[in-house]
């Protein structure tokens, strides 16, 4: 894998996700993400999938849609925060909160502003479904083109789209993981399970 491959994956991720907003039934924008996601890692030279275990990779382990866990959300005002990360060869990152969101009975999460150029909203979450990737989950990672829209002071919080970082897939990655005020004591029985590479 060198940097093209990683810009490619970028315009993949972006592009798949385009497709999803542009989809009118949520069920079928997330059908869509579900086959996109599988198609890339299964066979793309960024794929976090160690490239000895893409042969046999079945695809993400992904649950049944629920329309109950798709919110339409305001961005709330709350206090500034930056959040120092430390991330392998990315050095360390810094995230700016920019606000908060309330899931009606989820609780509440941070969102994250990364603070490189560029920048990007990232909105992690670790909740107490026993099949999530104990480390979090991320909804929202812009940065990288995982975007679900909203409107000029909101988001689309789909939590459907939960997926692990690319850590729950092999060692050689390190990501940053849901601080205490992304974490919810409630389980989250959607989005990607967590199944360890054999």
């Amino acid at each position: 894998m060198d940097h093209l491959d990683v810009l490619d994956w970028r315009r993949r991720v972006a592009a798949l996700y385009a497709a999803v907003r542009e989809a009118t039934d949520p069920r079928e924008a997330h059908a869509r993400w579900r086959d996109g996601r599988d198609e890339l890692l299964r066979h793309h030279p960024a794929s976090p999938v160690p490239p000895a275990a893409r042969a046999g990779y079945p695809g993400a382990d992904v649950a049944p849609y629920d329309p109950a866990f798709r919110f339409v959300v305001e961005v709330r005002p709350t206090p500034s925060l930056r959040r120092s990360v430390v991330a392998g060869d990315d050095g360390t990152v810094e995230f700016d909160r920019i606000g908060r969101v309330v899931l009606p009975g989820v609780g509440s999460l941070d969102v994250w502003w990364l603070a490189g150029y560029g920048g990007g909203v990232f909105l992690p979450v670790r909740d107490a479904w026993p099949d999530s990737y104990p480390g979090g989950r991320y909804v929202l990672d812009t940065v990288k083109g995982a975007d679900l829209g909203g409107s000029p002071s909101g988001l689309i919080v789909d939590l459907n789209f939960a997926y692990q970082p690319s850590c729950a897939y092999s060692p050689e990655w390190t990501c940053p993981l849901p601080a205490e005020g992304n974490r919810v004591e409630v389980a989250l029985p959607v989005g990607e399970r967590y199944r360890p590479l054999d």
